[in-house]
């Protein structure tokens, strides 16, 4: 079974309904349960949950520091290109945008690679747009080897991959894996994916499945937050997670909540999710998986990720660009994928942290510690 299969278990507007439904009841004994399940989940993310933001919040930070104690992890994205065959209404790298595209060659990797190693980074997230013909695998294939040499760990955000091709990727230095599926209700999925593979709303919801059983390390997952209703999507990515941990239970997990960011081409936001709401969120899936790690990016202000670092976040971006050839070169806004909100240098954010008494560790994991 994959979660193409689960997923029939939870119809669309039976989770809205209930969610909504939550009383302060629900909340209430969410809150005393030292194990959630997806009905707690439910009432925690539901309206009912905002006057106990507080109690969340504290009970959040308390679960956070058990498990991750005072530490945050650093990562960086390195963007390879921003070639893409799909048509998405939301992202700038879109195929039918009119944006100046550009793939990096194996010297412009290389020095990237050395641009970002001097601002302290261990820990590398790279990312393309979904261009099977110019970044696919045996781009990528190119590409590892170099950026091996100067990372202990790699990340990958590109275009859902076969199974035997994210095994061969793990064999190449491939450690993580994030893969969002944007919105979980296929009928809104397809009015924002128009064209090419990413409009394949089933192989994208099993992209995971594969993922578990090529055995990756580690894998993220989300939704962009303001395709649909959020409290719902939100609701799927805990099933989805759920799902996962129970038939993957070697396999690590993350969840990202990218609130929509303005980019070529935007359009309107469908959900609004204000701050106060965010924080409720993050707070709810640490107290429903203690163990999940949870990570902010720079889409988010300066404001925003100062306060809520304590309250259940394990990693953060910092010192982003969103456009190919970023970091050694002058950045150029007419190629990136989105604004970031959150410009401070990784040195800044830094001593932020410490500030806050935390210790930054700027790589994930060691080979050694898998035998590899």
């Amino acid at each position: 079974m994959n979660f193409s299969d689960k997923i029939k278990e939870y119809q669309w507007d039976d989770v809205r309904l209930s969610i909504y439904a939550k009383t302060a009841s629900d909340v209430q004994r969410a809150l005393s349960k030292p194990r959630l399940d997806l009905e707690d989940f439910k009432a925690l993310i539901s309206p009912a949950a905002e006057p106990y933001l507080e109690q969340m919040a504290q009970k959040s930070q308390q679960l956070t520091l058990q498990r991750f104690g005072k530490t945050q992890q650093f990562y960086i994205p390195l963007y390879l290109s921003n070639m893409c065959s799909n048509i998405c209404t939301y992202c700038g790298f879109s195929m039918h945008n009119a944006l100046r595209r550009k793939t990096l060659d194996m010297q412009e990797i290389e020095d990237e690679c050395i641009a970002i190693k001097k601002m302290g980074f261990d820990h590398i997230l790279i990312v393309t747009g979904e261009s099977e013909r110019k970044v696919g695998v045996d781009y990528f294939k190119q590409a590892l080897p170099i950026i091996k040499k100067y990372f202990a760990n790699i990340t990958i955000e590109v275009q859902p991959l076969d199974q035997e091709e994210y095994s061969e990727l793990i064999e190449y230095g491939v450690n993580a894996v994030l893969v969002y599926q944007e919105t979980y209700n296929p009928v809104t999925y397809a009015e924002h994916h128009l064209k090419g593979k990413k409009s394949d709303f089933i192989y994208r919801l099993n992209t995971h499945d594969r993922l578990g059983e090529a055995g990756i390390h580690k894998m993220g997952l989300g939704s962009l937050i303001g395709l649909e209703e959020w409290r719902t999507d939100c609701f799927y990515v805990a099933a989805h997670l759920n799902y996962l941990e129970k038939k993957y239970w070697q396999t690590r997990y993350t969840i990202s909540f990218p609130r929509l960011r303005p980019c070529e081409g935007g359009m309107e936001i469908k959900s609004v999710m204000n701050d106060k709401q965010l924080v409720q969120l993050i707070c709810a899936y640490r107290l429903f998986n203690p163990e999940v790690e949870l990570s902010l990016s720079t889409r988010e202000s300066e404001h925003f990720r100062n306060h809520v670092l304590p309250l259940g976040i394990t990693s953060l971006s910092a010192g982003s660009s969103t456009q190919p050839g970023g970091y050694a070169e002058q950045a150029d806004k007419a190629l990136e994928q989105f604004e970031i909100s959150d410009e401070r240098s990784p040195a800044t954010m830094a001593n932020l942290v410490k500030a806050q008494g935390y210790e930054v560790v700027w790589k994930d994991w060691d080979h050694s510690l898998t035998g590899k």
